[in-house]
């Protein structure tokens, strides 16, 4: 993909990716409040259900965080495939603006369905905003640093989980869950000014079509690719959806815990963040195969310890640190594998993670319902992570094989980074 882009200061460029990254914070309080307020919204849009089965109740609430990430999945890749032409910095005031107008909606719909097609239309720009801003942040720091530049925009995504989401959990507990999407519209219009006032001009690709774009799908390694990141980190959000009842029904804390185990999944998000940046700029294989193999251990480790409120804060911390290596190790992936497909290759992989979303927390809600206890979707994030691990170390194996050509090198660095081998052992 060529485009010609103005020389941009590193002071401009920090700008610029800080700007970026308010909007991701927005992104990540309004994927992630919902997990901390499930009990609220399931009393107050369900409340018949919720009065003759609080379980029922809550895995029905829980369908909305499926159609938020539906939206994601749906979205990101025709919403880029129809935008890759236009100039990108005109395209992410569009995504900020729509976030904003479709959050504002959650705000303000009275019913449970009206209040889930506004979860599905938020939902629709997630992966598109993240794609752009990914591919700007790589142009703006260049290759070698692309992993690190992906990693400061998705630090307001972390970030929020630090902040956010435990303060909009807060806020939504005092004020009602609706509270909550009040203070993400207002991040998204804050986002919007600051993507006016400071992200630079970029050209889109004037030559490309939507059914160009699309053909990213007839990359058998993006399939693999979005296979690791959708059924791998599942195991995250069939954890984090439900961290509100593990805490409060598995280790038998008061409600006003919550915030604080969403405080430590935040920080060890944040943690996890930059140093998959930093490990992704060295092997992309290596961090995949090896993190999903530690993301099965860290679930486990949360299953084992679940039953006192301290030692399952310290696990939900580790948990969320190794599952976040995930974000730029899978997109630096599809960056490498998506080839000239640059910037739906780059959205891909939020569908990826947002159908682990869906899956984690339908699956999550599933075992609950089933009676196999609230403790359940932390075992089943055990499983999931482990056939991650399987799928990736296919993934790699067919492609030494050669039945995919290896990732293109981006200026002398392929996706193994310097001195790596072709596949970890693992």
């Amino acid at each position: 993909m060529t485009t010609t882009s103005t020389p941009t200061s590193r002071g401009a460029a920090m700008w610029a990716l800080l700007s970026l990254a308010v909007g991701a914070f927005g992104i990540g309080m309004t994927e992630f409040v919902s997990m901390g307020l499930l009990p609220g919204i399931a009393g107050d849009l369900l409340p018949q259900v919720y009065a003759e089965s609080p379980e029922e109740a809550l895995a029905q609430a829980g369908i909305l965080i499926s159609l938020y990430a539906l939206g994601v999945v749906v979205g990101a890749p025709t919403i880029v495939a129809f935008v890759s032409r236009y100039p990108r910095r005109r395209v992410l005031i569009a995504l900020a603006l729509a976030l904003l107008v479709f959050n504002g909606l959650t705000f303000v719909m009275p019913t449970f369905g009206l209040v889930g097609l506004s979860r599905f239309l938020s939902g629709l720009p997630h992966g598109a905003y993240f794609g752009m801003a990914a591919v700007v942040a790589a142009d703006l720091f260049g290759a070698e640093r692309r992993g690190r530049a992906i990693a400061i925009v998705m630090s307001g995504l972390t970030i929020a989980n630090v902040v956010g989401v435990p303060g909009g959990t807060l806020l939504g507990q005092l004020m009602g869950w609706r509270a909550a999407y009040l203070v993400v519209a207002v991040v998204f219009l804050v986002a919007l000014l600051m993507i006016v006032l400071f992200v630079p001009a970029r050209p889109g690709d004037a030559g490309r079509t939507a059914r160009h774009e699309l053909g990213v799908f007839r990359i058998p390694q993006v399939w693999f690719t979005i296979a690791v990141g959708s059924i791998g980190f599942g195991a995250f959000f069939a954890v984090y959806s439900y961290v509100a009842t593990l805490v409060t029904e598995v280790a038998g804390a008061e409600e006003r815990v919550v915030p604080i185990a969403l405080v430590s999944i935040g920080l060890g998000m944040t943690i996890g963040n930059f140093l998959g940046g930093v490990l992704a700029d060295i092997s992309v294989r290596r961090t995949l195969v090896y993190g999903l193999a530690a993301l099965a251990a860290a679930a486990a480790l949360v299953g084992v310890v679940s039953h006192a409120v301290v030692p399952l804060i310290v696990g939900l911390f580790v948990f969320a640190t190794v599952s976040a290596t995930a974000t730029p190790t899978v997109q630096l992936r599809l960056l490498d594998v998506a080839k000239e497909h640059q910037a739906i290759g780059a959205s891909l992989n939020h569908s990826a993670l947002n159908i682990g979303n869906s899956l984690g927390a339908a699956l999550g809600g599933a075992v609950i319902a089933a009676g196999w206890g609230y403790a359940a979707p932390v075992w089943l994030g055990v499983v999931l992570s482990l056939i991650g691990v399987a799928i990736a170390v296919t993934a790699f194996a067919v492609e030494r094989r050669g039945d995919a050509r290896p990732p293109a090198e981006v200026d002398g660095l392929s996706s193994e980074g310097p001195g790596t081998s072709p596949i970890p052992t693992a």
